[in-house]
């Protein structure tokens, strides 16, 4: 019997380093990641996303600093300087509205009154209504939304007609007859703060129906789910299959929704005080420096453009911000 060509080579054991680091490349290709990592990973890949993020963050800092801010550059909103007004025409002395080192938006026509100022304090009002308007739409829509489509039946038909009835609603024009009747002091508020809760209460009220819809469309699709029947079986009751099982499958598509609004309630704020309805004078406002901005278009531009230009970049920044969320929190999403 002959020897075989070749002999068979011992194979070398595997050292204690290698042996370490392919356990250790196991552990990473198991480690699991939450939902809310992946979107932030997602999230953070959108550029654009980030930039109206950083904007909004900006933006409400600023909002909540304003009484400092102002301070710090020696200008309140409501102190007129008629010395920097041309007594013949009753504009900004100087070019591009008076701006100057102490008026760093220059100050308005007649009353000289700072632009910096008043465009810090109304972005409060601006984002107050906003922000708040929309947790009132969103409360309600989420409640009455889920209620519908878990419940179906005469539930679902009673709630249905009514979204059906709001979003055929005027709401601007019955926004502007409410806040036409309503009196100076209400509820402890006065002034500007009765109108101010009023908004928020009217542009919440009639902005529910729009997340309602989403709400009531995807607990139909997830009230048949496996995991829904499987709380049933084991004796779950109905409102706690409502606010443990369905609810916590609903905070994505609220969140997004919720970010799409609030530029809308800023855009509803700014037209109210355009057209006079919204909050009351001296409290600033960039709807109502619009306004009284018309008569000065030709001679005073920038009176124009300053909160024109605010009111564009704040809707921008939540929209872009909104759309990166949506799509971060879309399991079906390509990015």
């Amino acid at each position: 019997m002959t020897a075989p060509l070749h002999e068979p080579t011992a194979e070398a054991a595997p050292s204690a380093a290698e042996e370490a680091a392919a356990a250790s490349a196991g552990e990473k290709a198991v480690q699991g990641r939450s939902l809310g990592r992946i979107a932030w990973e997602r999230l953070k890949r959108d550029k654009l996303a980030l930039t109206g993020g950083i904007v909004v963050l900006v933006l409400v800092v600023v909002a909540l600093l304003a009484p400092v801010i102002t301070n710090l550059i020696g200008q309140d909103p409501d102190v007129y300087h008629e010395g920097l007004i041309d007594p013949l025409f009753s504009t900004p002395k100087g070019s591009l509205g008076g701006i100057s080192g102490d008026h760093l938006l220059g100050v308005e026509p007649v009353n000289g009154r700072d632009i910096f100022a008043r465009i810090l304090y109304g972005a409060r009002i601006s984002l107050l209504v906003g922000f708040l308007s929309a947790i009132v739409a969103v409360v309600l829509g989420t409640v009455l939304g889920i209620l519908a489509g878990f419940f179906g039946g005469w539930v679902d038909s009673v709630i249905s007609r009514i979204m059906d009835g709001l979003l055929a609603f005027p709401q601007l024009l019955f926004i502007i007859a409410l806040v036409s009747v309503m009196p100076n002091e209400m509820l402890g508020l006065s002034g500007s703060s009765v109108r101010v809760f009023v908004m928020i209460l009217v542009i919440g009220f009639f902005g529910w129906p729009y997340i309602g819809r989403v709400v009531r469309g995807q607990t139909l699709s997830m009230r048949e789910r496996e995991y829904v029947e499987a709380a049933r079986s084991l004796g779950a009751g109905q409102f706690y299959i409502l606010f443990k099982e369905l609810l916590p499958n609903l905070v994505a598509p609220i969140i997004v929704y919720t970010t799409m609004m609030i530029p809308t309630n800023i855009l509803t704020e700014a037209a109210l005080s355009f057209l006079g309805v919204g909050v009351k004078p001296p409290t600033s406002s960039w709807g109502q420096m619009l306004s009284t901005a018309i008569d000065y278009y030709d001679s005073d531009p920038m009176f124009m453009v300053v909160p024109g230009v605010a009111i564009f970049i704040t809707v921008l920044a939540f929209n872009l911000f909104g759309d990166g969320v949506r799509d971060a929190l879309d399991p079906k999403g390509s990015r």
